[in-house]
């Protein structure tokens, strides 16, 4: 079975300028530290070459459903301060654009991700599951913009106790996976039941 493509848009209001919001995504190794709910590890393979292109980041993250995925992402494309466009390989393959637009005091931030699912357990089950790894894919981003929003009021405060006082950002969600299979075995053996009391 072809691996099946997923395009997904996302869209984050932040109550940030558009720099303090580029900085924080441009920072790849900082993410396990402001949205740790998802990413589990990021470490760096290779440097970003002389025109500032390049850098390979390791990457091992999870949602709620019971796997993690682990990738490469390559920065393929910067524009300070408003693009950012990274292509990734590995668990998924093809490419992530973070865009940003300043509305006032607010920034726009737009994150495009076309990938395939590479990872061989989770392509067979790609058909019927879409509307659970979207789900999946939802719920990680909007932990992300909460976590990001943290993350700058972090940046923006200028005293230890200033910083004392924000939250930390969503820890890690136990995975749901045991749950929907116990629930999917419950319905199993009943439907059985009922088939044996039938006959």
């Amino acid at each position: 079975m072809t691996a099946k493509d997923f395009e997904f848009i996302s869209v984050w209001r932040l109550q940030a300028t558009m720099p303090e919001v580029f900085d924080v995504l441009a920072d790849g190794l900082s993410m396990p530290i402001w949205w740790p709910a998802v990413f589990l590890d990021s470490c760096e393979l290779e440097p970003a070459g002389a025109n500032g292109l390049g850098r390979v980041l390791d990457q091992h993250a999870k949602g709620w459903l019971p796997y993690t995925l682990h990738w490469q992402s390559r920065l393929a494309d910067k524009e300070p301060c408003s693009r950012l466009t990274v292509e990734a390989r590995g668990d998924f393959v093809g490419w992530g654009r973070w865009t940003l637009a300043q509305d006032g005091e607010w920034t726009v931030a737009t994150y495009a991700w076309n990938v395939q699912l590479n990872k061989p357990v989770l392509r067979r089950f790609t058909s019927v599951m879409e509307p659970i790894f979207s789900a999946n894919h939802s719920w990680a981003m909007a932990r992300g913009e909460e976590s990001l929003a943290l993350e700058i009021a972090r940046c923006r405060a200028t005293t230890p106790a200033e910083r004392a006082c924000i939250p930390a950002p969503p820890p890690p969600t136990p995975s749901l996976g045991p749950a929907l299979l116990a629930t999917g075995s419950a319905a199993r053996r009943l439907i059985r039941r009922l088939g044996q009391r039938a006959s």
